[in-house]
């Protein structure tokens, strides 16, 4: 098996799908690197929270956030073929479903919001507000990559957004549930 050390990026530079090189602090590099770090938070949920309502979700969103991943590391000239290719996109199905999470929480289930602002009630809460807030990273530097001319979809965006609302609610959700509110 070859090393994970290919030594290719000693120069500085990294490579987009399909191996294309840029520098490695283009905008798509530190978005990829936002959302890896999201990833590895919903890992941390996974790991820590006791409540399947939560947990039952967040493995499918991670794999989402592989799919996102993908099509930020392709340059412009390589989205035809990435799409060709049957890469998985983020799509308004996807975003969707983040929505109907958020939607039954908000209407079957009684959520505190009390305390809201101080992180750390429970464990299982205190990293969900970690997978949160490095959502909110990930979906600035998402959005600077659309802005410095990178194809980036609205629902990409619409569904980091919406991502970001879900682990705050499922936040107070947990909190709300083991009585650690106020």
């Amino acid at each position: 098996m070859p090393s994970i050390a290919t030594k290719t990026g000693d120069d500085g530079s990294t490579a987009l799908m399909f191996g294309r090189r840029v520098p490695k602090t283009d905008s798509r590099i530190a978005a990829n690197g936002a959302c890896d770090e999201l990833n590895a938070a919903l890992g941390l949920v996974r790991a820590f929270c006791p409540e399947p309502l939560v947990t039952d979700a967040v493995l499918p969103i991670q794999k989402e956030l592989v799919a996102l991943m993908g099509e930020i590391a392709v340059a412009p000239e390589d989205h035809e073929r990435y799409r060709a290719q049957g890469y998985p996109v983020i799509t308004t199905t996807m975003a969707d479903a983040l929505t109907a999470h958020i939607d039954d929480l908000e209407k079957n289930h009684h959520i505190s919001y009390a305390g809201w602002a101080t992180p750390g009630a429970t464990p299982a809460s205190a990293v969900l507000d970690l997978a949160r807030t490095a959502c909110r990273r990930a979906e600035r530097a998402v959005c600077e990559c659309r802005e410095r001319g990178f194809p980036v979809s609205d629902e990409t965006v619409r569904y980091l957004n919406r991502l970001s609302d879900l682990c705050w609610l499922w936040a107070r959700f947990v909190e709300t549930k083991a009585g650690a509110v106020g």
